[in-house]
């Protein structure tokens, strides 16, 4: 499978002598949602981004941070995650045989995600802080040591980023009306917007969508302004003082778009309703992108009818615990016929 760099070299930062590193990253589905659009009166599609190697969207940006880190002659790279980007870090590090390093909160990750890093061989880091201060951490140490840091702040993290946009353009045969995106560090809002920005440029399509940053109310920073202690479930968009603040609020104003915080019983909600409905099993921070939709309707901010997009961040398998937790407990019953169809066609 190709790659998003090979698909869309002519519009990325590399040349015809990039050695590229991928795990064929990109090319992920939308999916109609026709029985929650119906519930909701829109047109409903999923952009499945847990269908990324590494089960989230971090890939997109990953291979490219990645392959300029190989490109200009870097031998380590490091990253702070909330978890996503340190499973794709230590992915693609692996791949291109670099070391790599990622500085997590600790106790504040889901376990998912820091398997997948230590079993890429990365050297996890954890600290008693949280994201934020993770973050300022590993920027101080790529100003002492040779390291490359992998984290959004990269630029070649929000070109490969993008690239999900003209994917959603090309399968539409144009942008949709709404994009509904979860938002922590604010780095992927912005991509978006980037893309969908060269997408108007180069005629793919006749108008960019209105975004709908969706957001925890406890880590609600573009409403609230940074926030030195936020908490939500959904640990995957728990950052107060996200670093690309102002380019998504930027995003947000030229889109004509507006963001929502939402509590956590509504995020858990979402995360329930979509494998529930489409069968599409997200984490719970992806799920907050429908959960914002779902308040959008209800007040009036996304009209009846309109085409939609909901970005869906990451794959369910992220945060088994969080899953476990809010399923129905499994029934027990004994091992005989009888008792097993009983259980199973008990009301």
């Amino acid at each position: 499978m190709t790659g998003l760099i090979e698909r869309y070299r002519a519009r990325l930062p590399v040349s015809a002598d990039t050695p590229v590193v991928t795990l064929g990253e990109g090319s992920t589905p939308l999916l109609p949602a026709p029985r929650l659009g119906a519930e909701l009166g829109v047109e409903l599609y999923l952009k499945v981004e847990g269908a990324n190697p590494t089960g989230s969207f971090k890939d997109r940006g990953m291979t490219l941070a990645v392959t300029k880190a190989v490109e200009e002659g870097s031998t380590a790279v490091i990253c702070a995650s909330t978890g996503n980007t340190s499973a794709s870090a230590a992915a693609y590090a692996a791949r291109a045989g670099l070391r790599c390093a990622v500085v997590v909160p600790e106790g504040r990750i889901a376990l998912g995600k820091l398997a997948q890093a230590q079993a890429s061989g990365a050297r996890v880091v954890q600290i008693a802080g949280g994201f934020d201060e993770a973050l300022t951490a590993v920027r101080a140490l790529c100003e002492r040591q040779p390291i490359t840091l992998v984290n959004n702040l990269n630029p070649y993290r929000l070109e490969g980023q993008k690239t999900a946009s003209f994917e959603i353009c090309e399968e539409l045969g144009d942008a949709p009306d709404w994009l509904c995106i979860p938002v922590g560090n604010g780095g992927n809002i912005t991509a978006y917007w980037k893309g969908f920005e060269e997408a108007l440029a180069s005629g793919e399509a006749r108008r960019p969508p209105a975004l709908l940053a969706c957001q925890a109310r406890g880590a609600a920073s573009l409403l609230r302004g940074p926030l030195d202690r936020p908490e939500t479930v959904a640990t995957a968009i728990r950052i107060g003082r996200p670093v690309r603040r102002e380019e998504a609020l930027d995003a947000l104003s030229r889109s004509e778009g507006r963001a929502v915080a939402l509590e956590d019983r509504q995020i858990l909600d979402a995360f329930r309703r979509l494998p529930a409905a489409e069968g599409v099993f997200c984490e719970p921070a992806s799920a907050a992108s429908f959960a914002g939709l779902v308040q959008a309707r209800a007040d009036g901010t996304i009209p009846e009818g309109a085409r939609v997009v909901c970005v869906l961040t990451g794959h369910g398998l992220k945060d088994p615990d969080t899953a476990i937790g809010e399923a129905e407990r499994p029934r027990r019953c004994g091992a005989t016929l009888a008792e097993i169809e009983q259980a199973v066609l008990a009301g």
